[in-house]
């Protein structure tokens, strides 16, 4: 290809708009948008240059990295990269679904395919990558798909409902990201590698082959060295099979292309652009193409004669590539900031195993010492590069526990030797060799955060400035906010920090309280305290307050069970417990019976109709598999309970910090894929952990067979049945932040599981802080006398009893199974506690009339203003009173 180069390179700003056009808005696109408004805005230029983005898909730039999170439920507005309301902070003119199919560099415009003419000054080409589709006879028969775009898995969900098989062409990164995708979506995967061994970019042959083994215990089938030649095809024209080169046929109703990537550079080939002999725009150090009015950043790029495949090279791209605009925008001289290679470590969840890869994996130097554990019994492989002379590290390959990543890639990163015996580093804790010294001792040019390029002196630098906690340091130096994978260390080194400048963080409950949750734990449970009142005369000062009152309410529900409306106890609770409800919006409350995993009898069924029917409830089903019945006055709640206790459903507790529902499959008793009975369990973990109060609330679940359909990977505690027992998943959780659970154990027996979800639970519930959900706190688990940190840890106290403490945290949970009793039924027999649930204490024969509905798809909702005062809304409901054997109590 020619060298075309444009004679003009981007001058200083000369009074007239500078405009720069981006051609693709995923990861790395969207990036250098972000960096670009940054800079120019630091740089006070922001006014005088206009910035456009040309994106071809529908979504916005959303995290391709974990795509598969699609099918755990995640939604294509959670994976979006765009902060709400940041294209209109930042004046990004950012076009969608409109992709730029010519460019002319002679005149300097884009041309997109619904024939817009886009001018611009600066051209930045961030068209990213395809996936490559080998061209097999068949390969665009209907059932083939690419996995690379959200359309791409809603194609291939859309397909997939109802069939049985799917097959992946590919065992890389993407290609076991896609054999999950099918999983997920219920059927039997094959994975086809081409070549030896699964992940062979980031795996040598024993990492490969111990994937291989997770893998196959997932139930995938693998073949390696698999040469596909043929996808046939049924009388209906869609895929029916596939055939490899050794003659295997493999039935199959989805295909699935993930054997690699395709640089995106056609656009760049059109107009003249130099292009790599195997595809890459062909860029210098400061990502400028051969005509230097056009940047190329990403996948798209061919820099330093490679194709760099990970995000953060992008991202590292995108920022050398702001720096140099931004430098002859003003006329300074060009910075030195460079894109000279980029660290290609990698840490991810594969198919739910932990796979790291830091550096190279296989060196042939004479001062290389190769240092390999494996462990077939646990299916861990680590193996570590050393150079012999110096002892630095080069490189590391980890599956099955991926715990040191973060400390080996900065120490590789560094060129710094370990900090201490090999396995010390990657077993911490283990034997009696001395302990590491963590991140601290790292040197201070460290990269610790490789998706912003953050070292520990900037992160060090940030706390000597005043940001004196992790989320403050995320805030001013971006560190933790790409994949998440620094923050522990991140964590401890804020720590550190604030160590040698002698600051004592204030982690007092409140102001009535200089005492962590924790430690507050600790001395109501050695003094023995039993109420408020003799807690805070004991340990505190004041009166409490909104803080301090729940927490220690929650605290003592677990130490000393007594009803939550009895004495003192009503006037410490949250506003949802004081009702044992939830409030809604307009002022109603919302009634959930338990339904123990999922479980209900047609007759239940019934009677929750029958209860909502009468009382005129709007009714919706839950994702916790549960029946949510809204629109209850206050003093219609003992009516209604009164209902459902006699008809044997108890409190869901929908309104406390405690345990709510545990999921289930219908497991082995009716799926022909279920390997245990994961309904009669999760029956049995909720009847046992119903009512424990707790620092957050608890949700969980469990899953017949790796299919996973009950999503019990994303529950504080989950579970996972296998042919040899169970596996148990904790700290995961969804949300705005979703967080897949870490494997505690595998294989145990349903004895050995409930007690370390015993310990585990427990554990929790005394050293967790105030509204601190489990993936927090398990993140925050760190322990500087064994080296250990998150589950590792959590393995240590509640598996390896490391601590003692086995029998008194399963005593403290066999106390509260012994001592449970349904808050309704108890409530329902008490006329002091059916007093509180008057609307009106001076008026009890008065409803409240100010909660108005209107009717919507044949429900009851709450009334807009507009609507009451158009008079459009229903009446006021009126109220009777029924006699429950006690006080009256009103009821409609």
């Amino acid at each position: 290809m020619s060298d075309t180069r444009h004679p003009d390179t981007p001058g200083t700003l000369d009074g007239s708009t500078h405009r720069v056009v981006v051609v693709g808005h995923g990861m790395v696109g969207h990036r250098y948008a972000v960096e670009l408004d940054e800079a120019l805005r630091s740089a006070g230029l922001r006014a005088r240059v206009s910035i456009t983005v040309c994106g071809e898909e529908r979504q916005a730039a959303y995290d391709r990295v974990g795509m598969s999170s699609f099918f755990d439920g995640r939604t294509a507005e959670q994976m979006s990269l765009v902060e709400a309301g940041w294209v209109e902070a930042s004046e990004v003119d950012v076009r969608l679904a409109d992709p730029v199919t010519t460019i002319d560099r002679d005149a300097r415009t884009v041309t997109t395919a619904a024939r817009h003419v886009v001018p611009y000054d600066t051209l930045v080409l961030a068209t990213g990558s395809s996936c490559v589709v080998p061209p097999v006879p068949g390969h665009d028969a209907p059932g083939a798909f690419g996995y690379r775009t959200i359309d791409d898995l809603e194609r291939m969900q859309a397909w997939a409902d109802g069939r049985g098989t799917g097959v992946v062409l590919g065992g890389g990164l993407l290609g076991l990201e896609a054999a999950q995708a099918l999983q997920h979506l219920g059927l039997e995967v094959h994975v086809l590698q081409k070549g030896p061994r699964l992940m062979p970019a980031q795996l040598d042959v024993g990492g490969g082959s111990m994937l291989r083994r997770h893998v196959e215990g997932l139930g995938m089938h693998v073949h390696l060295d698999a040469d596909t030649t043929r996808i046939r095809t049924g009388a209906d024209g869609a895929v029916a099979a596939v055939e490899l080169a050794d003659g295997t046929r493999i039935d199959t109703d989805v295909v699935v292309f993930s054997p690699g990537i395709r640089p995106r550079d056609e656009l760049a080939r059109a107009c003249g652009l130099v292009v790599g002999p195997r595809g890459g725009v062909v860029v210098d150090e400061h990502c400028r193409t051969a005509d230097p009015a056009v940047f190329a950043v990403g996948e798209c790029a061919l820099a330093r004669d490679a194709v760099w495949g990970l995000v953060a090279p992008g991202y590292a791209m995108a920022k050398v590539a702001v720096a140099h605009l931004v430098a002859a925008l003003v006329g300074d001289p060009a910075p030195e900031v460079a894109f000279l290679g980029a660290d290609m470590s990698t840490a991810l969840k594969c198919t739910g195993v932990d796979v790291a890869s830091v550096g190279r994996h296989t060196l042939d130097d004479p001062d290389v010492l190769e240092l390999v554990w494996n462990d077939p019994s646990r299916k861990v492989y680590k193996k570590l590069l050393l150079r012999e002379s110096t002892g630095e590290v080069l490189g590391a390959v980890l599956v099955g526990d991926a715990e040191a990543y973060p400390l080996l890639k900065s120490l590789a990163s560094a060129g710094a030797p370990l900090p201490g015996p090999p396995e010390s580093v990657l077993f911490p804790g283990a034997g009696d060799g001395p302990a590491v010294a963590g991140p601290a001792g790292l040197p201070d040019a460290t990269v610790v955060c490789s998706c912003h390029d953050v070292t520990k002196r900037s992160i060090c630098d940030a706390v000597h400035s005043g940001a004196h906690d992790v989320p403050a340091v995320k805030g001013c130096t971006k560190a933790g906010t790409g994949c998440g994978s620094c923050v522990p260390m991140l964590a401890q080194l804020v720590d550190a920090e604030l160590g040698k400048l002698g600051v004592q963080v204030d982690r007092s409950l409140c102001e009535h309280f200089a005492l962590t949750r924790r430690e507050l734990y600790d001395v109501i449970r050695a003094r023995a305290y039993t109420t408020f009142t003799e807690t805070v005369t004991g340990v505190g000062t004041g009166r409490g307050c909104d803080i301090c009152k729940p927490v220690v309410a929650s605290v003592l529900a677990t130490l000393a069970p007594a009803h939550v409306l009895d004495g003192e106890n009503a006037a410490l609770q949250d506003t949802n417990d004081h009702v044992m409800a939830n409030m809604q919006k307009n002022g109603t409350y919302s009634v959930v019976p338990r339904m123990p995993g999922g479980e209900v009898t047609p007759a239940g069924l019934i009677v929750i109709g029958e209860v909502a029917r009468d009382f005129g409830l709007y009714t919706k089903l839950t994702g916790g598999q549960r029946i949510d019945m809204f629109g209850a006055r206050l003093e219609e709640l003992p009516a209604i309970w009164r209902r459902l206790v006699d008809a044997g459903f108890e409190s869901g507790h929908a309104y406390g910090k405690s345990l709510r529902t545990v999921k289930s499959c219908v497991g082995s008793d009716w799926c022909r894929y279920g390997v245990q009975d994961s309904t009669g369990l999760a029956v049995a973990l909720e009847l046992r952990y119903r009512g424990l109060r707790s620092p957050h609330k608890l949700k969980s679940a469990v899953s017949g067979c790796a299919r996973e359909c009950a999503e019990a990977q994303s529950k504080d505690f989950g579970v996972i049945a296998t042919e040899a027992g169970w596996n148990l998943y904790v700290g995961g959780n969804g949300g705005m932040r979703p967080r897949h659970g870490d494997v505690l154990v595998k294989d145990v027996s349903t004895e050995d599981l409930i007690r370390y979800v015993d310990r585990y639970l427990m554990f929790y519930v005394r050293t967790a802080d105030r509204l601190q959900r489990t993936s927090t706190w398990l993140d925050s688990l760190d322990d500087p006398d064994s080296g250990l940190s998150g589950v590792a840890y959590l393995r240590h106290v509640v598996v390896d009893d490391a601590l003692g403490l086995g029998a008194e945290l399963e005593a403290d949970m066999a106390r509260h199974v012994d001592g449970y009793a349904d808050e309704w039924a108890a409530t329902l027999a008490d006329p002091d506690r059916l007093s509180r649930f008057l609307s009106f204490v001076n008026a009890p024969e008065t409803t409240d009339d100010s909660i108005r509905f209107t009717m919507e798809r044949g429900q009851i909702r709450p009334a807009t203003e507009a609507e009451v005062a158009a008079g459009t809304a229903l009446p006021p409901r009126g109220a009777r009173r029924v006699s429950l054997g006690i006080p009256e109590v009103m009821s409609r």
